[in-house]
């Protein structure tokens, strides 16, 4: 079944980090994939050009349909393949309610982790202000402590209650980028807890980046966040 699925992807990045989760926890292995890099500028090759226009990764199909939003990409594959594997839309409504909320909400941790960690990349040297530095790292520190709340007073140990859902599998891999960038475990301790607790999920464990298995975390950008 997943032999009519490609993925083109890139080791570390949330978004492709998303879609693999979700075709591990939907029991579609076997599907085509190529692992591309960053660096050497492969996102922007024409194979991925040619199912992205963006030139962004990752790049999805299933049959003939195209999907490069992450978001998009899981909602299809539980809604197409929802009787296969775990299921990650609760049927409870509270539950569904909330996995919905903090499913998109993850797209606000997700940008304002990226305003800081690629200030320096996104900014050209004569554009920087430490304005603009000081002004996002607290937008990010004040959405961190938004989850770090969420998980304090949530009904269950995943972020929509007592099951893993498609929340869980949006916003994981962005909580474990800020620990990849030495986000301080002391000071968020239900959100290291939460960390720590899936990474031997099966899905996640399967599908853990194999750049971050290679090398240390990197530099310590979100130590004093």
């Amino acid at each position: 079944m997943a032999k009519d699925m490609t993925l083109l992807w890139g080791s570390g990045s949330p978004p492709c980090w998303r879609i693999q989760i979700a075709l591990e926890e939907k029991k579609l292995q076997g599907y085509n994939q190529k692992l591309l890099s960053f660096m050497k500028g492969e996102h922007k090759s024409k194979e991925v050009m040619d199912m992205n226009p963006r030139g962004q990764l990752p790049a999805f199909k299933h049959k003939d349909y195209v999907l490069n939003d992450s978001y998009a990409a899981c909602l299809y594959l539980e809604n197409q393949f929802g009787g296969q594997g775990d299921k990650l839309v609760p049927e409870c409504p509270a539950e569904q309610a909330m996995m919905y909320q903090r499913m998109f909400e993850g797209l606000a941790l997700n940008q304002k982790m990226a305003d800081v960690i690629y200030y320096e990349w996104k900014v050209p040297e004569g554009e920087r202000h430490d304005s603009a530095v000081k002004r996002n790292r607290e937008a990010l520190t004040a959405e961190i402590k938004l989850w770090e709340g969420y998980l304090s007073k949530g009904p269950g140990p995943f972020l929509a209650g007592k099951t893993f859902s498609l929340a869980d599998v949006a916003v994981y891999p962005s909580i474990a980028y800020l620990y990849r960038f030495q986000l301080s475990e002391d000071r968020y301790p239900k959100l290291a807890a939460y960390y720590n607790s899936l990474k031997e999920r099966p899905s996640i464990k399967t599908s853990w980046p194999p750049t971050w298995l290679e090398t240390p975390d990197e530099t310590g950008k979100l130590k004093d966040i």
